[in-house]
């Protein structure tokens, strides 16, 4: 048996199968052999770890600058003054952190999880084969059905980065707005959008006004109420489901609320303020 792991993996895999066709799962060596052959191109064929780390680290820091550095985020909070985001910062940098590594755990995992797929259909192919091999072996036909997990990997991989784009963005977004006193949030769904595959409840939920529940001013002060779809904090925030693209717009002042979610005494309070600033 000549490996040929220097080759590439898909050599390997076209190797390992004309020699199984050939001989059949005849000894035990034979299938542990192309296994660990496998094994050993399939890591081979992916790019390494720091490589990967490094792409995670230029995409999400390309974020962080577009948001944080540049003003971006101010898209989501309208209105927030720019010394609460200065204070804010350390926090923000901290996000950024940990979501290279956390996002550099979940690929890793992923490609542990192809890798394992690739070689338990080869084996589940290889210990088919009778000893003395067999001649109706459709070798292509097989290399496709074991290579799949590996070959969508790629694909794999750039759906994690992006989704960890959105969680990121998310995040970041969430934590501006509960260190800023954010009082509400405007849920905004992409489901208009040609392709994408939206969820259900989430286009539902496009264009609502939720309140965010805890002691902030206005809720403390008896100045607003929940609205018809209630609070944040009882659904699924935005990014946290897989490849959700949903995103918030934060509130901070009572003049941007639904007339519903003001209590009379917040629209008395409104009113004053009106005049007073007149």
């Amino acid at each position: 048996m000549d490996t040929k792991a220097g080759k590439g993996f898909y050599a390997t895999l076209r190797a390992a199968i004309a020699d199984i066709s050939e001989n059949g799962f005849d000894t035990s060596g034979r299938l542990a052999f192309w296994t660990e052959q496998l094994r050993q191109a399939a890591l081979l064929s992916l790019r390494s770890p720091r490589q990967m780390e490094e792409m995670l680290k230029f995409g999400l820091s390309s974020i962080y600058r577009r948001l944080i550095e540049r003003g971006g985020i101010g898209r989501y909070h309208p209105g927030i003054p720019r010394f609460t985001l200065q204070r804010v910062q350390p926090h923000l940098r901290a996000e950024l952190d940990k979501r290279i590594l956390a996002a550099a755990d979940l690929i890793k995992l992923n490609r542990e999880q192809a890798v394992a797929k690739t070689l338990q259909r080869f084996q589940g192919w290889a210990t088919s084969i009778p000893g003395g091999g067999s001649d109706t072996t459709d070798k292509r036909e097989i290399a496709k059905e074991v290579r799949k997990a590996l070959a969508r990997l790629p694909f794999e991989e750039r759906r994690v980065m992006i989704d960890q784009g959105h969680k990121f963005t998310a995040n970041l977004s969430n934590i501006l707005a509960t260190n800023g006193g954010a009082i509400a949030m405007i849920w905004h769904s992409h489901w208009r959008q040609a392709g994408y595959d939206y969820r259900e409840d989430h286009k539902e939920r496009d264009g609502k006004v939720y309140a965010i529940r805890g002691n902030n001013w206005a809720l403390a002060g008896g100045l607003m109420r929940a609205g018809a779809v209630g609070y944040y904090e009882d659904v699924t925030a935005v990014g946290e489901e897989v490849n959700c693209r949903c995103y918030a717009q934060y509130l901070y002042a009572l003049r941007d609320l639904p007339k519903e979610m003001l209590t009379k005494k917040g629209a008395e309070t409104l009113a004053h303020a009106k005049t007073v600033a007149a």
